[in-house]
């Protein structure tokens, strides 16, 4: 009956209305959107992990320039709720404002509320007082049902009144996030029983892991299924040391769930988390062009998906504690197709040339298999796979090695049994690469009979049709048009043979550059042919105004455009200089109709984007200036070409005038402890039954995130000769002792097991470190103070639902002195930073009194650079800079470490009060930390502060050092 129930939804999702109000369907083909069906492009971004809003709008929008039509966006629990019943949807933390940006930027949104993510955040997006609560994570059980129900009746609304069918950009909706251990069929039907009372009636959709298939027959016909499963694949593994791999975890073929429902890659590789500290410019190689062009095409023409979410399109940054400690460190830039700092990669290029085509060639979004597919030559290297739209016919050829791991260059003649006719056309495949070929479809007024290059995009502009193919560099092409009598040719640029017989207007020629070919007559209107290399198509933009489409050559970016009169004027980025601020002027060439004779490059012609609360300082005013007026002239080809003005350099200061001051007063036995809570507790809800009482466990005290100190108050006999703790911290994490004062030395914090119960061998003591008393420390009969500093890098994800693994407690979860009594008493984040959220500041001394924020007062310190002697503890540094960046230009910002970093300290670093990172030898290979604009003042005053916490006497870091990412005129 379920299984009736889900066929009528696939043809009609949300209720019909009067109005103009979209409706999303679906078939076995794909989604269709008020009767237009699509090929969903979507990747991955989290907005948490860019604290800027103004920088949304950048990121939405160079998705939406690289040919995507849509966005995956998780929610994280844990950013917005800091205790239980306490919600914030304010500042950086405006889901309202997200959506918004979304579909102003065009994009549809993929809405991902959870209640779990993952997404390698600090417990998996779960915030940390939920381990606290009784029932298991990621169940139907009481406890954890009333607390996920509770954020879902939160963050559900505001994503129901941003759907498609009430006029905003929301898609779907996807229920959970990789579901497919220990788990449990009524918790997943309610979390959709809840979507749909709190009004949400696009799809629901969930991404599964692992074992796609028990998931699609177990739930298919019963309880917990959603109406389109989709499958997440990272055939590249996350092996970015090794770049050279080759689809370790097979071939990335996303499976068909179900015969009613499209192909859905909900989570298709697109980067990879650093595992092995190999820096991501590793993992973007592991997962670059090559892997791209091959693997995706694949998944594309093997498998006919028709909805791509690809995780990342752009990382961002574990700002504050947002990170799982297990996996990743301050960076999550992810080697995505939009490094950290939102410059452009090659990756980038090359989804654009595949997201253009899938934009462009409607019949790619309605296939069915078609065998036979064209034959290559018995014994050639290559193999091809093909398939057919029903209604048009068009044809779809996929040609690769037939070997996916080959490297060589092989050729072939493509025996092509057309829907225009039988053709034979050389095809070239470079190793690991693939290319999508077209025959038999209307482009635009044209006939394509068949090409050997790869379809971009086209556009009919002023009349005439613009169609812009691409192959490998060097490799031979051939392109058949169909007219009813001769046309006229005209070669205006490049190397190209024009042969016409029986209807059928041949070119052949190699890739090399941009050939350009205007053709007339012949019973159809112009067409004028652009055929350049990879690296010419990725030079191109297409815009879409009211007034009909443009193409764009030469700019960094094109953001959005629009024609009126004689004037077209785009939104761009012109003209990016080096990391070093240095610029030049660029070229521009403009393809809009003939009436347009001028170009303006400025400011967007929408409404200035406003300043949102929650922003340290806001960037460029919303606009994007590249230059104004670009003299132009006209080419042969009809298009404008001219030069844009280049970037006025960007400025930075030195970073001197440091003052220093040492911390930690909590290790001194004077310190007044009488305020801290009292860690007396006898019992826990955790599954992990501490090993000593009173119970320690940081959470139970409600401190959940950075550093918690504890002190414990003890009556020395004596007699007492060692001190044995363990404490739990997560990967990367550790905790300094000092008794009486006298520091004793530092341990490395437990991490979480694989599997299995975390107290068991082989890891039964999770943290230990065992400190000698040292002689004529202890104050025999009198009270002597055990002060411990413990680091809390995150919280465990819940990937395989198991509350042993999220529930691990962190902080000290064991401590004796010689069997000698302890009271202790624990002091953690003091109070919420309302406008920093939950997750950026911890419970060092500095942090509890404000030294970290750009208003503390700090002339009584001492003047010290970072790179002075450290002594172990914690010293703070602070330093402010002046910054006046271009106006109208874009100057991504960044921190640098010089010299080597040492495992003797670990710095936190704040910029303006928000905790941007953090930085050591024991953290992981960074040395470069990106300064957002919105949370840096781009004109102004700006604070940095370094919390320096040293376990042992070294030198300190340094040389400190601003550098650009890059500059280019425009922006968000």
């Amino acid at each position: 009956m379920l299984l009736a129930l889900l066929l009528t939804c696939a043809t009609l999702v949300a209720p019909a209305r009067a109005g103009t109000a979209p409706e999303v369907t679906y078939d076995k083909y794909s989604l269709t959107v008020d009767g237009r069906r699509i090929v969903l492009q979507s990747a991955e971004f989290h907005y948490f992990r860019l604290p800027s809003q103004e920088l949304w709008r950048d990121v939405m929008e160079k998705f939406k320039a690289a040919g995507f039509n849509a966005v995956s966006l998780y929610f994280s629990w844990a950013y917005h709720s800091p205790a239980p019943g306490v919600y914030d949807f304010s500042g950086v933390r405006d889901v309202d404002r997200l959506l918004r940006t979304a579909h102003e930027a065009g994009l549809y949104v993929i809405a991902r509320p959870g209640p779990y993510i993952n997404a390698e955040s600090t417990g998996g997006g779960f915030p940390a007082w939920l381990k606290t609560v009784p029932g298991r994570a990621r169940s139907f059980e009481p406890g954890y049902r009333e607390a996920y129900r509770e954020w879902l009746h939160r963050i559900n609304p505001i994503i129901a009144r941003h759907q498609v069918t009430d006029g905003g950009p929301v898609i779907l909706y996807n229920a959970e996030n990789e579901y497919q251990v220990n788990t449990d069929a009524s918790y997943m039907q309610d979390i959709q029983d809840q979507a749909r009372a709190d009004g949400i009636t696009v799809p629901i959709t969930t991404n599964d892991c692992c074992d796609a298939g028990s998931w699609s027959s177990t739930w298919a016909t019963g309880p917990g299924a959603v109406q389109i499963p989709g499958v997440d694949d990272y055939p590249q593994s996350f092996e970015c040391a090794n770049p050279g791999l080759w689809g370790p975890w097979g071939e990335g073929l996303t499976e068909k769930l179900r015969d009613d429902i499209p192909v859905f890659a909900a989570e298709y590789q697109a980067g990879a988390i650093d595992l092995g500290n190999a820096g991501y410019d590793k993992c973007r190689e592991l997962t670059g062009p090559a892997f791209m062009k091959f693997f995706y095409k694949n998944n594309l023409i093997q498998t006919g998906a028709t909805m791509f979410s690809y995780y990342m399109g752009y990382g961002g940054t574990n700002w504050g504690w947002l990170a799982q400690p297990n996996d990743v460190y301050t960076s999550y830039d992810y080697g995505a197709a939009i490094t950290e700092a939102r410059r452009l990669t090659p990756k980038y290029d090359e989804f654009k040339r595949q997201g253009y085509f899938l934009e462009a060639v409607a019949p790619i979004a309605k296939t069915d298999a078609l065998t036979p597919s064209p034959a290559v030559p018995a014994g050639a290297a290559l193999t091809t796979v093909a398939r057919a739209n029903p209604d048009t016919g068009t044809q779809f050829v996929l040609v690769r090695h037939t070997d996916r791991a080959a490297t060589s260059a092989d050729s072939a003649t493509l025996d092509w049994a057309a829907p225009d006719g039988r053709y034979q056309v050389p095809v070239q495949v470079k190793g690991r690469d693939a290319h999508v070929l077209v025959a038999g479809y209307d482009l635009g007024g044209q006939r394509l009979a068949v090409s050997t290059s790869s379809i971009m995009t086209h556009a009919a502009i002023g009349g005439r049709d613009v169609a812009l193919l691409y192959g490998t560099a060097g490799a031979p092409g051939a392109t058949v048009l169909r007219y009813a009598s001769q046309p006229s040719v005209k070669v205006l640029e490049g190397a190209v043979r024009v042969a016409y017989s029986g209807g059928d207007l041949r070119l052949d020629y190699a890739h090399e550059g941009l050939a350009r070919v205007l053709v007339t007559g012949g019973g159809r209107r112009p067409v004028l042919l652009l055929i350049g290399t990879d690296e010419e198509a990725a030079r191109f933009w297409r815009a879409s105004t009211p007034a009909g489409p443009v193409l764009v050559r030469g700019t960094e970016l094109v953001r959005s455009a629009t024609l009126r009169g004689d004037v077209v004027r785009l939104k761009a980025d012109t003209a990016s200089g080096a990391a070093s601020g240095a610029a030049a002027a660029g070229e521009v060439e403009v393809f809009a109709p003939p009436s347009v004779k001028r170009v303006e490059i400025g400011p967007s012609s929408g409404q200035p984007a406003s300043q949102g609360s929650g922003q340290a300082a806001t960037p460029s005013s919303g606009q994007s200036v590249g230059g104004g007026d670009v003299p132009v002239t006209r080419t042969a080809s009809g298009s404008l070409r001219g030069v844009t003005r280049a970037p006025v350099p960007a400025d930075l200061p030195a970073l001197t005038g440091w003052r220093a001051h040492p911390e930690a007063p909590e290790a001194a036995p004077a310190f007044d402890d009488s305020r801290w809570k009292a860690a007396d507790h006898t019992t826990t809800t955790s599954p992990h039954p501490p090993k000593t009482l009173p119970v320690l466990y940081a959470d139970d005290y409600g401190f959940h995130n950075g550093n918690v100190w504890y002190r414990g108050h003890f009556t020395a006999t004596g007699t007492e000769t060692t001190i044995d703790l363990n404490a739990i911290t997560g990967l990367r994490g550790n905790y300094l002792v000092w008794l009486n004062g006298r520091y004793l030395g530092s341990a490395a914090g437990g991490v979480e097991a694989d599997s299995g119960d975390q107290w068991t061998p082989p890891n039964p003591d999770p943290g230990p470190g065992h400190f000698a008393v040292p002689a004529g420390v202890l104050k025999p009969g009198a009270d002597n103070v055990l002060a411990v500093l413990v680091a809390n890098m995150g919280h465990n994800d819940d990937w395989i639902a198991d509350d042993l693994r999220f529930k691990q407690p962190r902080g000290l979860v064991a401590a004796s002195v010689s069997g000698t009594p302890i009271a202790w008493r624990i002091q953690g984040t003091a109070g919420l930073d309302k406008l920093r959220g939950p997750l950026s500041t911890g419970g060092l001394y500095g942090e509890r009194t404000g030294w970290h924020l750009p208003k503390y007062r700090d002339k009584s310190w001492k003047e010290a650079a970072p790179s002075a002697a450290l002594t172990p503890g914690v010293t703070w540094y602070r330093t402010s800079f002046e910054l006046d960046l271009p106006k109208g230009q874009d100057v991504p910002v960044g921190l640098r470490f010089g010299g080597d970093p040492s495992p003797a300290y670990r710095v936190l670093i704040f910029l303006n009060g928000w905790n941007v990172g953090q930085y050591g030898a024991d953290i992981g290979p960074q040395r470069e930390f990106s300064l957002p604009a919105g949370l840096l003042n781009e004109r102004g005053t700006n604070t940095l502060a370094l919390a320096v916490t040293a376990e042992q006497p070294s030198a300190g870091p340094g040389p400190l050092s601003l550098f650009t990412y890059g500059n280019v005129r425009g922006g968000p």
